[in-house]
């Protein structure tokens, strides 16, 4: 239903203007009571999906990636498709609007997007607003609390040098509300952010952070998220980074600045693109970082999974848990349902 009525009204329409309509469409739903629906619908629950990961129990191992529900608005309304996790974000300490109009793009021949929002969001503060009503919710047999991953950014306007002060505040505001946190040094459309990637910088960062972890009382599980454009070398320094800042795993990948093989008109706007044709590399840079560090931390795999499938080749790969963005675009809600039913069967 969703690719034969839904998907042709949706992408009918501008990219960025459809994606708040359909939020408000979800909202609406919802508060009518159809979260029950889709929950019978969408929502399998089975003791063989759950997923023990830096400590955290997911109830299934198929998350919403970061940027779908930058600020929080509708994590509890999207959980009813399925999904085990949610990640929201990136946050950054002050809100900003983004870079200008028009910044969405699709490319349907290749069932791939091109972004260059920019970290468009409401500040970390408004974020930690809409959250704390998820954590007020009881624990128990009728839970309906969401597991929550925070990811956190940079604002555009703060130096690199500057950097670690923006995380350090969002971290901070988030950290009694979510579950655990996503360092983005990775995304391409922020200036000079992915030079945060380099061994000396990351290392810095990511030591302040875990510091910081380790004077709370339960600390959170950190995890970095890094470009599938790394080369080997660079993907081999991760590891190390990894390794000597005791940090709890990598979500592999973010969007790449590739444009190999597309064929789509907008193949050449500016910005990173995720959907189908990132799904090898997201794939190899799984792979390479599993074997190379012998297993050594967790990963999160997300990049061009638009199938059961990609799914499986992802954990196969050495992925624990698995993110969607672009393939819930195309494919819709029931592709949860349909992963969570594979690794059932598989």
């Amino acid at each position: 239903m969703y690719k034969t009525l839904l998907r042709p009204f949706f992408f009918a329409i501008d990219p960025e203007k459809i994606h708040y309509v359909t939020f408000f469409l979800i909202r609406v739903l919802s508060n009518l009571g159809l979260g029950v629906l889709f929950r019978s619908m969408y929502q399998i629950k089975n003791p063989s999906l759950e997923r023990d990961v830096f400590g955290l129990k997911f109830p299934n191992p198929v998350g919403l990636a970061a940027g779908f529900d930058k600020d929080a608005k509708l994590y509890k309304e999207l959980s009813n498709f399925g999904f085990g996790f949610i990640e929201i974000g990136t946050v950054t300490p002050k809100p900003q609007g983004g870079n200008p109009k028009k910044r969405l793009f699709r490319l349907k021949e290749d069932a791939a997007l091109i972004n260059r929002m920019g970290f468009n969001n409401g500040g970390v503060a408004e974020a930690v607003m809409r959250l704390k009503e998820n954590t007020s919710k009881k624990i128990g047999k009728n839970d309906t609390r969401v597991l929550i991953g925070g990811n956190i950014g940079k604002n555009k306007t703060t130096p690199n040098e500057e950097a670690v002060n923006d995380y350090l505040i969002c971290f901070e505001a988030l950290f009694d509300y979510v579950d655990y946190f996503v360092v983005n040094v990775s995304s391409p459309n922020t200036p000079n952010l992915r030079a945060l990637q380099d061994k000396k910088p990351l290392t810095a960062l990511l030591n302040t952070l875990n510091k910081k972890n380790f004077e709370k009382s339960k600390p959170k599980p950190i995890l970095l998220k890094i470009a599938p454009d790394l080369t080997d070398e660079q993907l081999v320094d991760i590891i190390d980074i990894v390794s000597e800042t005791k940090i709890d795993g990598v979500i592999a990948t973010n969007t790449t600045i590739s444009r190999e093989g597309l064929s789509s008109e907008n193949k050449k706007e500016t910005g990173g693109m995720s959907g189908v044709p990132l799904g090898k590399r997201a794939t190899e840079v799984i792979r390479f970082l599993s074997e190379k560090s012998n297993k050594a931390f967790p990963i999160i795999g997300v990049g061009g999974i638009h199938s059961p499938e990609d799914a499986l080749e992802k954990i196969a790969a050495g992925a624990s848990l698995v993110q969607l963005y672009t393939g819930f675009v195309y494919e819709g809600p029931g592709l949860i349902k349909e992963i969570n039913r594979a690794l059932l069967k598989a």
